[in-house]
């Protein structure tokens, strides 16, 4: 039977996508990807912005079509690039992002130990690449920057790469938060290659200050929103509960893929064959439906805990310049403790803080070189004149602790 594998997809953002080729179609039709259907870009972020459902699923695509974009630009300007080389970097961006667990970043902290989603990403491109017969391997290269061709690598991962190009626009749209609305077409016109490297033509640096400013407004205004970090980390605790809870024998009902990650330590050094096909089958679905069944645990820390998050009845969050004294830290515990009569173990699940840093520019890492009409190539910090440029790039960092809403 035809299958004709040359589709169209709509995406809301960029309009019509078109998938290039076959490989890449049958890399996005691989149960492999299909999974980021079922995994949420932005976490729990729909808990303060309810249109933010949109999935890592969306995002991959939308940075292909970005990356695609960008290899038209430099192609124009004479950049070689062969179709090789074209395929390669489609899928690599495509890619990116396949190792992320359910919510995103919630298991890297909690139910798999020292692995982060980047390295699980290199584990299911290894795996695709048996399948398809070594078609990926150039991918491969290119995604860990092993390839001679320097900025191959910059347009997947560096400061002004096409995933941050997609998720600050994305992220924007379906928050509704109008600041991280960048001009991702307007940056990428003005991309060229000086040296292998990836530059801006000049013309372009307001574009580039516009997207580091949207970037470092997305970050406090959406990414580090307090009822997101508060969110986000009862979450973390809920699965640290079901685990502990697991590993002393208490029985926690799950879904058979989330109940083998539940009752095995798995962490960079035995994370095999086994565990990644166990772990492709594993989403957001799994995390939510165990949530719903613990609501009525007789285990009374994972049971809160997971009503909290189900019914957005959340611990009270202050943010703050400076930390809490240890004091009043040690009073609200000890205040939580006696009300809901805790242990000195369970209170921690209920009381804590941590902080939280932004920085939008990064001075000290490779940084966004502009080209100025002298063929001479600055980073662009010294380009801008604009004031804030400079700010951008020191580190703020805030501090916050959380507790019942009672205390």
């Amino acid at each position: 039977m035809f299958n004709n594998k040359l589709k169209i997809l709509n995406d809301p953002i960029y309009g019509f996508i078109t998938i290039p080729s076959e490989l890449i179609f049958d890399v996005i039709q691989h149960r492999y990807f299909q999974r980021l259907r079922r995994v949420s870009q932005m976490g729990l972020t729909y808990l303060v912005y309810p249109g933010a459902h949109h999935t890592r699923f969306h995002h991959a695509l939308g940075s292909m079509y970005l990356m695609s974009e960008a290899i038209k630009v430099l192609r124009f300007k004479e950049v070689q690039i062969s179709e090789d080389e074209v395929t390669a970097l489609l899928l690599a961006i495509l890619l990116h992002d396949i190792g992320h667990g359910p919510f995103s970043h919630a298991m890297e902290h909690s139910i798999v130990e020292g692995i982060t989603h980047e390295e699980i990403s290199l584990k299911f491109m290894n795996a695709l690449n048996d399948e398809f017969d070594g078609k990926l391997s150039l991918a491969i290269q290119i995604f860990k920057g092993d390839y001679h061709r320097y900025f191959f690598n910059q347009l997947i991962s560096s400061q002004l790469d096409m995933d941050r190009a997609d998720y600050l626009k994305r992220d924007s749209f379906y928050t509704g938060v109008a600041e991280g609305n960048v001009n991702s077409e307007r940056i990428i016109t003005m991309l060229n290659v000086v040296d292998d490297e990836l530059v801006v033509e000049e013309k372009g640096i307001y574009s580039v200050e516009k997207f580091l400013l949207a970037r470092r407004l997305m970050y406090w205004q959406v990414y580090l929103h307090k009822t997101s970090l508060v969110a986000e980390s009862l979450l973390v605790r809920v699965l640290k509960r079901a685990k502990e809870l697991v590993e002393s024998g208490v029985v926690v009902d799950a879904s058979k893929p989330f109940d083998y990650f539940l009752k095995h330590q798995i962490d960079d050094t035995n994370f095999s064959e086994t565990e990644l096909e166990i772990f492709s089958t594993l989403d957001d679905y799994d995390i939510v439906s165990a949530m719903k069944s613990w609501m009525t645990h007789d285990d009374a820390v994972l049971s809160n805990l997971s009503k909290m998050i189900i019914n957005r009845e959340l611990l009270k969050i202050k943010l703050t310049k400076e930390p809490i004294s240890d004091v009043d830290f040690e009073n609200l515990k000890q205040q939580t403790k006696e009300k809901y009569n805790l242990s000195d173990h369970e209170v921690n699940y209920f009381v804590y803080q941590s902080t939280v840093s932004n920085q939008a520019y990064d001075t000290q890492k490779s940084g966004i070189k502009i080209l100025l009409k002298t063929e001479e190539v600055i980073d662009v910090a010294e380009a801008s004149d604009h004031l804030n440029l400079k700010a951008l790039s020191k580190p703020v960092k805030k501090y916050f602790v959380c507790y019942p809403k009672g205390v």
